[in-house]
């Protein structure tokens, strides 16, 4: 069993932050499966900017299109189908063995809509038609326009993967969000197993923008604090996971087949080069969550991480707070912290987004002549 079967076999689902055309030959994302325990995957705009513009894997696809005349969103929107729907049909044995449980893939609404609740849904029904996919979730950032949406979306029966949260509060808005829907599906004799859902927690960001601030502020216990809070704050949001999907409310939907909405460990490669490369991956190791991590954490942790991980509980949720706690006693501010980082998270997706689609209409322009 290799070392990254051993953070599987304690719960934790492995999904690849990753998808390209390379990744999706025969003997890429099936190697990854019975190699290195991957049963998902996820996308954003970054990624398919770094696969589409960053190789030659698309021409022939994109002469294809650029020959029927299709515009520059035509072209961005044939590309992602077909890179989603192999990536769902090659999860699909996954999807089917685990019952539905996993084997998940991820597409993103456009980044440009995070503060358009409206056009998000509309956006959100149009990927779930058009890619066609029992094992497929749609990402929905966890703004203030997000959460209703996400909230309308899974009361219609559109599994979702919930996107960019940094704050605990919002993190409540989100699971709320997802158990307002659910009771809205059951309400119409929707079946709710075949309902499924991620709050994708994004990690090594905070660190890198605490370790910042905590530098400025200088003193000695605030610099013993660099490199605690991305972590304090991931095992705080499980402990609120661990409260919410407990207790009467969860219990009258689990009953009628409801799915937990499991907490997913976004950005997980470090950004430090003094931090070890598989710190959020060794220190995140809990039951019913999932953690995304790009293939070089994956090649990190195959070479040299622990194969017998600890499994965090009740005194590290603990610990966790308490440090959430130092961190506020010496100046960090969080409210203000995650409040820059939802911020930063949905501009650099936009930007992407946008760099990716000006790419792809200077490609479509020279193909043209």
């Amino acid at each position: 069993m290799s070392n990254i079967h051993g953070v599987a076999a304690q719960g934790q689902s492995i999904w690849m932050d990753e998808i390209s055309r390379q990744v999706l030959e025969p003997d890429g994302l099936s190697a990854l499966v019975n190699g290195a325990a991957v049963t998902g995957v996820t996308s954003n705009p970054t990624i398919f900017a770094k696969a589409i513009v960053g190789s030659n894997d698309y021409d022939e696809a994109l002469h294809d299109l650029v020959g029927r005349d299709a515009d520059t969103l035509e072209i961005y929107t044939a590309l992602v189908t077909r890179d989603i729907r192999d990536a769902c049909d090659a999860l699909r044995s996954v999807w089917q063995e685990s019952g539905g449980a996993d084997g998940f893939v991820s597409v993103e609404v456009s980044p440009e809509l995070a503060d358009e609740t409206q056009a998000t849904i509309e956006e959100a029904r149009e990927w779930w038609k058009r890619v066609d996919r029992p094992n497929l979730l749609i990402k929905v950032p966890a703004t203030p326009a997000g959460i209703p949406a996400v909230r309308q979306l899974i009361g219609e029966g559109i599994s979702v993967n919930v996107t960019l949260i940094f704050s605990l509060d919002r993190y409540r808005e989100v699971m709320n969000a997802y158990l307002h829907g659910l009771e809205t599906y059951a309400q119409t004799g929707g079946d709710l197993s075949r309902i499924n859902s991620v709050a994708s927690f994004f990690v090594s960001r905070v660190d890198t923008e605490v370790d910042r601030r905590l530098e400025q502020i200088g003193s000695r216990e605030a610099l013993d604090l660099r490199g605690k809070a991305a972590i304090a704050n991931a095992r705080a949001a499980y402990g609120l996971f661990l409260n919410t999907f407990a207790g009467e409310r969860w219990g009258s939907l689990s009953s009628r087949g409801a799915r937990i909405q499991r907490p997913l460990w976004a950005s997980t490669s470090t950004k430090d080069p003094d931090y070890p490369d598989t710190m959020y991956v060794d220190e995140l190791v809990a039951s019913n969550t999932v953690n995304t991590v790009p293939v070089k954490t994956i090649e990190a942790y195959q070479d040299h991480g622990n194969p017998r991980p600890a499994v965090f509980g009740a005194a590290e949720i603990a610990e966790a707070k308490a440090t959430l706690e130092s961190l506020t006693a010496v100046g960090i501010a969080y409210d203000d912290v995650v409040r820059v980082l939802e911020g930063e998270g949905v501009q650099k997706f936009a930007d992407s987004y946008r760099e990716l689609l000006d790419s792809i209409e200077q490609k479509r322009s020279a193909i043209k002549g």
